[in-house]
């Protein structure tokens, strides 16, 4: 069986439901917490957000349909200009996929397929990726350790604005 291969801990891919959530949450719990992890995702120019095009798709047809097309094409706009592109097979998860192809350490998901031990077990030698709900990985995100593990040198602190 092949290796899993190398993986940045500087990429991350959040699944469509937590793009939706980030965007949409409001003040609920889910949304709260997407919008936490994501902000460090957008808070520092060194942490990639790694997607695909289904991936894009698949949340900004959520957007679409519980806000509306404008709003959905303008996060669409806005999201293209942060993320990684990587491409994956037609029919293959679009989270998983662009992890894998990514070479994105984490993945960040409420989808308790993904984020079960039996997920863990699953996946195996085959995918060497952290799968955790956005809560989890804000409450474990240290900007500062993971700068100079991935950057080298001291921690200059965030470099952007999360909401610019």
């Amino acid at each position: 069986m092949p290796e899993a291969p190398e993986t940045n801990p500087a990429r991350i891919v959040a699944d469509a439901d937590v793009l939706v959530a980030d965007l949409l949450g409001g003040d609920a719990d889910a949304g709260n917490a997407a919008r936490a992890a994501m902000d460090e995702v957008r808070r520092h120019s060194w942490v990639e957000l790694v997607a695909s095009d289904a991936l894009l798709d698949d949340a900004e047809a959520v957007i679409a349909d519980l806000a509306d097309d404008d709003l959905a094409a303008a996060w669409r706009e806005r999201v293209e200009d942060l993320r990684v592109d990587v491409d994956h097979p037609e029919g293959d998860h679009p989270a998983l996929a662009s992890a894998y192809r990514g070479q994105a350490a984490h993945l960040l998901s409420y989808d308790e397929g993904l984020t079960g031990a039996a997920a863990g077990a699953t996946f195996g030698s085959r995918l060497n990726v952290s799968v955790k709900t956005p809560d989890g990985f804000a409450a474990l995100f240290d900007a500062a350790s993971l700068y100079e593990a991935v950057e080298g040198g001291e921690y200059p602190g965030p470099d952007r604005d999360p909401r610019a």
